[in-house]
């Protein structure tokens, strides 16, 4: 038997702001799964109408095609990737 390399999986962190709607999370979720990416953490905190969500997500996909689809959820106001100087959003 031949030892195989420890393969490290990249990490993202992309931090989300949604509308606060019924069953918002679970399509947020559904998107970043039918992306190829696993859920490492998640934190979500209540701010007015709005979730703040940080997600550390683990995968091999190209993670801006996610921050796109993420984008396109009619909920979603705002995704970043931290560390990233560029911020999409569309609220004001």
């Amino acid at each position: 038997m031949n030892p195989k390399a420890d393969i490290s999986t990249p990490s993202y962190t992309l931090n989300c702001r949604m509308s606060q709607e019924a069953a918002a999370l679970e399509r947020l979720c559904q998107v970043v799964r039918i992306r190829g990416f696993r859920i490492a953490r998640m934190a979500v905190e209540s701010a007015g109408e709005h979730l703040d969500i940080a997600l550390t997500l683990e995968g091999t996909r190209p993670i801006a095609m996610l921050q796109s689809q993420l984008e396109k959820l009619h909920t979603v106001a705002e995704v970043a990737l931290e560390g990233s100087a560029a911020i999409r959003s569309r609220i004001a």
